[in-house]
């Protein structure tokens, strides 16, 4: 699994949902650049159980992420009309109606694979025929990506578990945080909290405060 931190996101044009209803053809990321920070997220599959809990926590924050200037994009391997049915479905009923936030039509898993975050791969069997090693669906991957297209922070998780909604906001928090001020994030921070020098002097005064 690919560690992208520090490296430029992997750029992409495909199928998408948006505003819960529209879909385009050519969504990219691209759009992005220079604008806004992206918060990029994998769920496994369209129609089951802990994804919508996900879609619907981050809807429930997308008001959090926007005034921040930070754009929410969820992605999985299921094909455009896939989500756009789910979307029709209500939040009752264990749909995802509601959601505004683009949803990615990853068909061909070339995003995921490319994110490291596809489950299996193609290979070939003992008849020489191409053939799946895994169920070739996305594990729940996050992404945090600043407007230069850099992947700033990354967390992966396997399919029964799902994301903290609010860990991500304070991942989001950081970054804004380390960007204006210039200094870095100590463990557990968060916003309001004192951030420290990153020197020698800089970690003894924090430490000594606490």
């Amino acid at each position: 699994m690919a560690v992208l931190v520090g490296r430029k996101a992997p750029q992409f044009v495909a199928p998408a949902v948006v505003d819960g209803e529209e879909i385009v053809e050519d969504f990219s990321l691209n759009q992005y650049l220079g604008k806004k920070h992206v918060l990029f997220f994998f769920y496994p599959k369209d129609f089951t159980f802990v994804c919508p809990t996900e879609l619907h926590a981050f809807q429930e924050k997308l008001h959090e992420f926007e005034k921040r200037g930070v754009a929410v994009v969820a992605a999985s391997t299921d094909s455009e009309e896939s989500h756009w049915g789910w979307l029709q479905m209500p939040k009752a009923a264990g749909g995802i109606q509601g959601i505004t936030y683009p949803i990615v039509a990853d068909t061909t898993k070339t995003i995921s694979m490319n994110y490291g975050v596809l489950a299996g791969e193609y290979d070939y069997n003992e008849h020489g025929e191409m053939a799946a090693t895994g169920p070739m669906i996305a594990y729940r991957g996050l992404f945090l990506i600043d407007k230069d297209g850099i992947v700033q922070h990354q967390v992966v998780n396997n399919f029964p578990l799902g994301r903290s909604v609010n860990e991500a906001l304070r991942m989001v928090d950081a970054l804004l945080f380390h960007e204006e001020k210039g200094e870095v994030c100590p463990a557990n921070w968060e916003a309001g909290k004192q951030g420290l020098k990153d020197t020698h002097v800089g970690v003894a005064e924090y430490l000594s405060a606490q």
